[in-house]
């Protein structure tokens, strides 16, 4: 059976940002503003997380090194 040509396919595929937008929208009870300032809530919160893990990182390689120093050229 055809669907009617006016709605969308049976099977429709979406991409990641279209599954996590559409969670966030729903998560939002269909207010749109809310569900995009919650998605870049989000996503600052972890791009901050991200930074202070790369900075932990960074000041541990460089405590590596340092330690590591033999004096030999």
């Amino acid at each position: 059976m055809l669907a009617h040509p006016h709605e969308p396919p049976v099977e429709i595929r979406l991409t990641e940002a279209e599954a996590i937008a559409l969670a966030y929208h729903r998560a939002a009870r269909g207010d749109a503003w809310n569900a995009l300032v919650a998605a870049i809530t989000d996503a600052l919160t972890d791009l901050d997380e991200a930074d202070q893990r790369a900075a932990r990182q960074g000041r541990l390689i460089s405590r590596g090194y340092a330690r590591c120093r033999t004096g030999v050229n």
